[in-house]
């Protein structure tokens, strides 16, 4: 059979084939890639594309977003000019002296410009991202004088209490609480600025409305406070970002930005309710368990 050839002809011929067809496969990942790329671009929508600007952030929502969006981006174009300097020495290094010549320099010997650069580089750069966030955080912690409303919010295992301290009817005062059940909801005018006064009788938690750009913890024998101004109507999540317990994930809220009118039409049904005064709406609420006194009287 090795004598009239065939047999090598038809193997040769495959080998041909399989070889031919390989290059040919090849030709067509490029398209292929380019097909999928751009099926995965073009399916993104303009909400994806808009949170892709402002890497991974929610809409915001409130007064205080602004600085902390340039905060955010602004560390992550740091890092980012950091990281493609250092990659690019790593890999320059390793393909300029991947072999042992006599180019490659010395080890035991040292280069002062070299050490001096490196030394004093990371303290530049640490000096840059403290400058710029004493600066915004200056502006988001702000809290003016006279804020046009104030709200108690007394976080407790496992859900929220809101105390609104606007003068509703005569009546000093609203509230409104969640449960497990049925999770609470914070309502807040548009365009008009509220303080909040954080407390909790239990254990440390949480207030954080992702779109609001800000979080702050609740603990228990302290009141922390911030001020911020909602800018755009519409309903947020909240939740706390702080593990306090076993049903920490089921402490949620809503929260609802509405017009000035529709704010104050809320705290009027709360009053018709008889839900008036200080925060009663919790089981403990204002009292720390085991001391028997109000929270805030230490």
């Amino acid at each position: 059979m090795g004598s009239n050839g065939t047999p090598g002809v038809r193997a040769a011929g495959l080998k041909r084939t399989g070889a031919g067809a390989r290059p040919a496969k090849r030709r067509l990942l490029v398209p292929a890639a380019v097909v999928v790329g751009t099926l995965l671009l073009t399916g993104c929508s303009q909400a994806n594309k808009e949170q892709w600007k402002r890497l991974g952030l929610p809409v915001g929502a409130s007064d205080r977003t602004e600085a902390m969006e340039s905060l955010w981006i602004g560390a992550w174009i740091a890092a980012l000019i950091v990281g493609v300097l250092v990659w690019g020495l790593i890999l320059w290094a390793s393909v300029r002296y991947r072999k042992r010549n006599d180019d490659a320099p010395r080890q035991t010997r040292y280069n002062l410009p070299l050490e001096v650069l490196y030394t004093l580089a990371p303290f530049a750069i640490i000096g840059v991202l403290f400058f710029y966030t004493v600066e915004h955080g200056n502006e988001i912690t702000h809290r003016s004088n006279n804020p046009a409303h104030t709200i108690n919010v007394v976080g407790q295992q496992w859900q929220w209490t809101f105390n609104y301290k606007d003068t509703v009817d005569g009546q000093q005062g609203v509230w409104e609480t969640g449960t497990l059940e049925k999770p609470a909801e914070l309502w807040l005018p548009m365009n008009e600025s509220v303080q909040f006064d954080l407390t909790s009788p239990d254990v440390i938690h949480s207030f954080w409305v992702p779109s609001f750009y800000f979080k702050l913890d609740v603990i228990p024998g302290r009141t922390n406070k911030f001020e911020l101004t909602p800018t755009k109507t519409g309903t947020f999540a909240g939740r706390c970002a702080e593990l306090c317990g076993l049903y920490h994930s089921r402490m949620v809220f809503t929260v609802k930005v509405v017009t000035p009118d529709e704010y104050q039409a809320h705290l009027r049904d709360l009053a018709a309710k008889g839900q008036t005064g200080a925060a009663t709406g919790g089981q403990d609420a204002t009292t720390i368990p085991g001391h028997g006194e109000q929270e805030g009287e230490k």
